[in-house]
């Protein structure tokens, strides 16, 4: 069953060739909407290219706001338009105290996770105004709710991301833009696997172990699959959503705590 999310469909996942970013694009894929992705890494747009014939990339990065006109030109001249923005795009950045964080590490994930969604929202927001109708999605992060010692640069950026969401949606909402953002949990990926690899190593733990321990403070006791969070994002772009904007929605099992 069509989602209806708009009569054009056209779709933009930032970071969308692999991981989270891919999983929504597929999903937007499977639901029959026009995808394009950008994604910093040119081996994993092939990669992404080579799987789902007929998605739409591009090699850009979005900390660069004149690589991100030149992607909005790009895709004015193929969709003539965009309907739904993802705003995917993130970095961890660095573990450490607060003050062992350089200068350059603080930059590099604020211009990244929150400069450069303001660079896409920019680009972007005029020809939605324009048509009156439009939906953004930006992934967050649970970590905002339950905090996460030695990763202040990331959650400090995901916590912007959080007020970008509700004050787009305040904004936007009288030309009837949506705005919404997405908190994954813990997801069943490689990404999330390296990352409960590292967690392990750091407390002594072996993988099994730390992975029980992670799932001790998720009330429903799971990770998250990746096309959990697609399915969400169609969900939240679909007509049966259109009256949806200015959340969060976490898709996380409910993470009580992390560490």
């Amino acid at each position: 069953m069509s989602s209806e999310i708009l009569p054009a469909r056209r779709v933009l996942v930032t970071a969308g060739a692999a991981g989270i970013g891919l999983a929504i694009a597929r999903a937007f894929l499977a639901d029959g909407a026009d995808v394009h992705v950008c994604d910093v890494d040119a081996a994993a747009l092939d990669a992404a290219r080579a799987e789902l014939p007929g998605l739409g990339t591009s090699n850009i990065q979005i900390g660069d706001a004149a690589q991100m006109e030149r992607l909005r030109a790009e895709l004015e001249a193929r969709f003539g338009g965009l309907d739904v923005l993802v705003n995917n795009a993130g970095i961890g950045g660095p573990r450490g105290a607060i003050e062992t964080v350089s200068d350059d590490d603080w930059d590099a994930v604020l211009r990244v996770n929150v400069t450069g969604m303001f660079h896409a929202v920019r680009a972007f927001v005029p020809a939605m105004k324009a048509q009156r109708s439009g939906c953004i999605l930006n992934i967050s992060t649970t970590s905002v709710r339950t905090s996460l010692p030695n990763r202040t640069p990331y959650v400090v950026s995901k916590a912007a991301v959080n007020g970008l969401t509700r004050n787009l949606a305040r904004e936007l909402g009288p030309f009837n833009i949506r705005c919404n953002s997405i908190s994954p949990g813990s997801i069943e990926n490689e990404r999330g696997r390296a990352l409960m690899t590292d967690r392990a190593a750091r407390l002594g733990l072996s993988y099994d172990e730390a992975l029980q321990q992670r799932l001790g403070f998720i009330s429903m006791r799971t990770r998250i699959e990746p096309e959990e969070v697609g399915a969400t994002a169609v969900f939240l772009a679909s007509h049966a959503a259109r009256h949806v904007t200015g959340q969060d929605v976490s898709v996380c099992g409910n993470v009580e705590w992390e560490e």
